[in-house]
């Protein structure tokens, strides 16, 4: 994909983001409640059932010792001197993310992932496993068939085929709650909601809105991320106005000016407010060629040498056309693509452009490389 598609395609997706951002949002958009948070679990376990895909005890022997660990709890001994060589067998680490106010009882999807070398976890099913806290604690306990979306296969040749991964999958509903985590929603004196994107601006916005709607007072403006709330201590009374709160429409501040580069695939994202002050950027492609030529020496005659074969290497450097571009003070985004698209320059060249600027203090923007 060429420069002037790309931001072709950046220009028409951030046109309806621009507009999007004069229009008001609801406070259940853009904050969260302090203290309402997911909880990370993760748990290690044994994946059964596999066709010959599992992991390869020689070189993952933890997988022999987790099964003959299992069995001993069911009175099954293997003796010492027998080493099981499995195929079907796989061990694996089990991720879940705990919701908020989870109740014991209720299931959660688990993430299923192998740790060994097995080629592939399809057609296996879960083991029970124990989901653990950073506490140490059981908080769920996982068990079911895994559902993979990649499809992987071999042939004897050693060529293979594959198409996403198939050393992964989750389980929907496959881990049931054990334990619920406390929460402080209903015993705290006040909550705090705090924005997803830090700004005083909307913070400031947020408060006078829930004032205007519930009286003066209500709502206090801590910092650029916190808004603490005057909450009633009856619990059936917290939780409607909680949501009450959450349907009152703010108009966010305005993003930061900010250019985002991911050096890895070449996307840049320039917001709608990044200006450039009067610059000159010149840019130019070199092109750099080298070739090997054989060439065979021949010793004199009767000099009793031997014919030998030599390369030579031959380099051709040459410089395709330079552009310069002017930017005059105070220049838009829509300035910014028009500019790039004329010149017609890859991602890579984008990219080393906009450092360039950055560098020159031209950019009026956070330049941000991820």
């Amino acid at each position: 994909m060429n420069a002037s598609r790309l931001l072709a395609g950046l220009a028409a997706v951030l046109v309806p983001m621009i507009a999007a951002t004069a229009q008001a949002e609801r406070v259940r958009d853009i904050t969260q409640v302090a203290g309402v948070r997911t909880n990370q679990l993760v748990g290690y376990g044994l994946v059964v059932g596999l066709d010959g895909s599992g992991d390869q005890t020689s070189q993952a022997p933890f997988t022999t010792q987790s099964l003959e660990n299992m069995l001993q709890q069911f009175g099954i001994t293997v003796p010492p001197n027998v080493r099981p060589q499995l195929k079907n067998v796989a061990a694996v680490t089990v991720s879940a993310e705990l919701p908020p106010f989870v109740k014991p009882g209720q299931t959660i999807d688990i993430t299923v992932a192998s740790i060994g070398n097995a080629k592939s976890l399809r057609g296996g099913a879960l083991l029970m496993t124990q989901l653990k806290g950073a506490d140490g604690q059981v908080y769920a306990v996982a068990q079911g068939n895994l559902v993979i979306g990649g499809v992987s296969a071999s042939g004897k040749s050693g060529s293979s085929v594959q198409v996403n991964i198939s050393n992964s999958g989750r389980i929907p509903n496959g881990a049931t709650v054990e334990r619920a985590v406390a929460s402080a929603f209903g015993n705290s004196a006040g909550l705090v909601l705090n924005l997803n994107t830090p700004d005083f601006t909307t913070s400031s916005r947020v408060a006078r809105a829930i004032n205007a709607t519930f009286g003066e007072g209500t709502a206090q403006a801590v910092d650029a991320v916190s808004v603490a709330l005057r909450a009633p201590a009856d619990v059936n009374q917290r939780v409607s106005f909680v949501a009450a709160v959450q349907d009152v429409e703010v108009q966010p501040g305005d993003a930061p000016a900010r250019v985002i580069v991911n050096s890895r695939t070449g996307t840049v994202v320039i917001g709608s407010g990044v200006k450039v002050s009067a610059a000159a950027v010149a840019h130019g492609s070199i092109e750099v060629t080298i070739s090997e030529q054989p060439v065979i020496s021949q010793p004199e005659p009767f000099s009793q040498g031997r014919t030998t074969t030599a390369s030579q290497s031959e380099v051709n450097v040459a410089r395709n056309g330079g552009h310069m571009m002017r930017f005059g003070p105070g220049v838009n985004l829509d300035e910014i693509v028009r500019a790039v698209n004329q010149v017609g320059a890859a991602p890579s060249d984008l990219v080393a452009i906009l450092e360039a600027l950055k560098q020159a203090g031209a950019l009026r923007a956070e330049l941000v490389v991820i």
